[in-house]
């Protein structure tokens, strides 16, 4: 143990915010510390030796761990500890080969909806504590820099609107609805015919609620539906799914996309936004840390890069149109949310239990510490299905209903 003990002691010292280590018969580190751990047992010394942080939450979560200091304290000494969780090393045949085995056995209807059920039926009244008032669950847009999260996740609802040039009597999709942000949004401010879908019974409940209570209902439906049912006879004009592709699965990318390819009209625009991997290669983020969202937040949640789902996306017949990426937008919604959850600890774990508050507290401001640390990116995808046709009169090529430029997202 002296030997770890000493090993343990040189790591506190080159940390970018002073700690303070206690375990059963030692401790280590500053006294004025800005974070102060206490281990009930020694042996997960080892593990904060080796840098994995995957590990030391778990311990945490379990109640083997404490932790007291400012979240965003204690993730700037997680980031010190990790190094870089993006693996740069391309596998081999083998293990790609599992990962889609593995990918296929995740993901399929009745698996889909236990996972889904097990993230967003925790408590709708839990996620409301840390959430804005309409409970936008994706990556806010910081249009103005001053912008509070509310202001923000309404900047990103009209953002889409306009990037799918929504208007009067469309019929739009958003698949994955959540507790119905875009959905109204949508219907409210563009006129459209909106239909929603979730595999989450307590969204479901929610918004079909609020479609009463807003008077919307003949103009909003929203169905308790796998994205691989919704019926084809009738095609939309656009499609959204916000926050919902990154529980696809790899192995279902291109069929995903081809679907959402014939629930289009021909020249019709669909918006996919969702967080993609920084690596090439890396099936999760390293250190332990996506082995701690797969069980404790995200079962069955995969991460692809944005090149992976481009070329999915062209394999399932859509034309990409538009690319952005909303990371650092990311970051900052996720320590909104971390903020928020903070400010109300007590009454969250009367809402659900302490288990559920610590592992939420540091999945939040952990996702916000990898956006920040460019480990995660999140990207938002404009594409088309192709008409077939080519417009003469508008002197341009485009076999769909986007313009020649993107002024039109600005105005």
């Amino acid at each position: 143990m002296s030997g770890l003990a000493g090993l343990i002691e040189q790591k506190l010292e080159g940390l970018p915010r002073p700690v303070a280590l206690q375990w059963p018969g030692g401790s280590a580190g500053a006294r004025d510390a800005a974070v102060r751990l206490k281990l009930h047992e020694p042996r997960w010394l080892a593990a904060l030796a080796r840098g994995q942080i995957g590990a030391m939450a778990d311990a945490y979560v379990m109640g083997q761990l404490d932790i007291d200091g400012h979240m965003r304290d204690l993730m700037a000494v997680a980031a010190a500890l990790v190094g870089n969780p993006v693996a740069r090393g391309q596998p081999g045949w083998w293990q790609r080969w599992w990962r889609s085995v593995r990918s296929r056995w995740r993901h399929h209807k009745a698996r889909d909806a236990r996972q889904i059920e097990f993230h967003y039926d925790v408590s709708d009244d839990f996620y409301a504590l840390w959430l804005d008032p309409r409970r936008v669950y994706s990556c806010a847009y910081f249009r103005e820099s001053d912008m509070t999260l509310a202001q923000a996740q309404e900047a990103k609802l009209d953002h889409i609107c306009r990037k799918l040039r929504l208007g009067p009597g469309q019929r739009f999709l958003d698949i994955g609805a959540g507790w119905g942000g875009l959905l109204l949004w949508a219907a409210q401010h563009y006129d459209v015919k909106a239909e929603g879908i979730t595999l989450s019974r307590n969204q479901h409940a929610y918004v079909n609620r609020l479609i009463d209570e807003l008077g919307l209902r003949g103009r909003v439906q929203m169905h308790l539906r796998d994205y691989r049912d919704v019926p084809e006879d009738t095609p939309y004009d656009r499609i959204a799914s916000v926050g919902m592709f990154e529980h696809v699965g790899r192995a279902q990318l291109v069929s995903y996309f081809d679907k959402i390819r014939r629930l289009l009209i021909p020249g019709g625009l669909v918006m996919n936004h969702g967080i993609t991997a920084a690596g090439l290669h890396n099936a999760q983020l390293g250190a332990g840390m996506g082995d701690f969202i797969e069980k404790y937040i995200f079962p069955g949640g995969e991460l692809e890069h944005v090149s992976e789902v481009t070329q999915a996306l062209s394999a399932g017949g859509l034309e990409l149109l538009d690319a952005e990426n909303l990371r650092p937008h990311y970051a900052r919604t996720l320590w909104a949310w971390s903020d928020a959850l903070e400010a109300q600890l007590e009454r969250a774990r009367a809402l659900t239990n302490d288990k559920t508050v610590r592992a939420y507290r540091l999945y939040l401001a952990g996702c916000a510490m990898s956006f920040e640390q460019g480990w995660i990116s999140l990207f938002q995808l404009l594409a088309a299905r192709p008409s077939g046709s080519v417009d003469e009169g508008s002197m341009r090529g485009a076999q769909s209903a986007y313009p020649f430029n993107r002024e039109y997202m600005y105005r």
